[in-house]
């Protein structure tokens, strides 16, 4: 097949050198984002924390805010909340949620995606898993915090915030403070990003044929249109990177949308092609038995991240994103309609997405 060339969002930088911006650094090359995330040298900008059962305390008490000699036993609890769930159960939970959707829309022509299905169905789906007692309910909830969850979010989506994580609260099982915290951050990690794979499967993977595999779909999908397009470290000390001297407490963007495209890891790194031999240490999905297993294997594109900070739940998000991904390239079409994306400094994720059924 003649694979499209699928360019870059118009501000992804280009690969090269660390380049200082405002006091910081932009990262863009593969090996130099891979560098950061595994040096322990950088860490993640961390948040204060605030009274208990706000936004402040969920964002002060997740690992992914966390400080280094709190993040792996925070960790560790998230980790344990999804040991247990199975991804190929997901993706089937999935797909079962999102027929009936299909089934109910069908006979008007058209539907969109992000709200029906991108938005509702992995957040509904991993809240049941993870104990919640309403996971329809969990839905509007979460997709409230994760609204106002990155810094920066104004004061009126702070309150409302505030509101669904007392919500959430009160529908998640008994369990200590910490264990309640990373549970309800799974779910708002599942919420954007998971949303964000959707909608670019979607709107790049329609038209692909139907013996390409999904899961080959969705790793080039996040090479070349990630859902988290960057994410910040802070330097503890004098470092060095690149030949680049980082200055104690500089902080550095790292930009996954670039790195993806580094021609020394992916050559032709514009070209959609899924499966390709530049795939070959990406996310990969076999098929067992008449069910899709996610392999582990190291991840070329840097969507997840890298290191003791890398998405503990990669194959979790992928399984979920599988589900509805597969039922809609069986059932529909794409609808040629403008896609428009909410802005945000390091997420690119659409708000509005049709397809068509065929």
């Amino acid at each position: 097949m003649n694979w499209p060339t699928i360019p870059p969002h118009p501000d992804t930088p280009p690969c090269g050198p660390p380049v200082p911006v405002d006091g910081g650094w932009v990262v863009t090359r593969h090996a130099d984002v891979v560098a950061v995330l595994t040096d322990p040298r950088y860490v993640v900008p961390v948040a204060p924390g605030g009274p208990p059962g706000t936004l402040a305390w969920l964002r002060g008490t997740v690992s992914r805010f966390s400080a280094p000699d709190r993040h792996p036993g925070r960790r560790a609890l998230g980790v344990a909340a999804l040991r247990d769930l199975d991804p190929d159960e997901l993706r089937a939970a999935s797909a079962r949620l999102t027929t009936p959707t299909l089934d109910r829309l069908a006979t008007a022509g058209r539907m969109e995606v992000m709200d029906r299905l991108a938005r509702r169905v992995p957040v509904e789906v991993l809240a049941a898993r993870l104990g919640l007692a309403d996971p329809a309910a969990a839905v509007p909830a979460v997709t409230t915090v994760a609204a106002a969850y990155h810094p920066g979010a104004d004061p009126a989506a702070v309150a409302l915030a505030d509101r669904a994580v007392a919500a959430l609260l009160a529908m998640s099982p008994p369990a200590p403070a910490e264990a309640a915290a990373n549970r309800i951050g799974l779910l708002v990690q599942a919420a954007d990003a998971t949303a964000g794979l959707i909608g670019a499967a979607v709107r790049h993977g329609l038209a692909a044929p139907a013996a390409l595999g999904t899961a080959d779909l969705l790793a080039e999908v996040l090479r070349l249109d990630p859902p988290v397009r960057a994410t910040r470290r802070v330097a503890t000390g004098a470092t060095r990177l690149a030949g680049r001297e980082i200055g104690p407490d500089a902080a550095l963007l790292l930009r996954f949308d670039a790195a993806n495209r580094d021609p020394a890891v992916h050559p032709d790194p514009d070209r959609f092609h899924p499966g390709g031999p530049d795939q070959a240490d990406r996310p990969a999905g076999v098929v067992r038995d008449g069910h899709l297993a996610l392999a582990r294997r190291p991840v070329r594109a840097l969507t997840f991240g890298a290191g003791p900070r890398g998405c503990p739940g990669e194959r979790h998000a992928l399984a979920l994103a599988t589900g509805v991904v597969e039922v809609l390239r069986a059932r529909c079409r794409p609808a040629r309609t403008p896609v428009r994306y909410a802005p945000h400094p390091t997420l690119h994720v659409p708000t509005s997405l049709e397809v068509m059924f065929r």
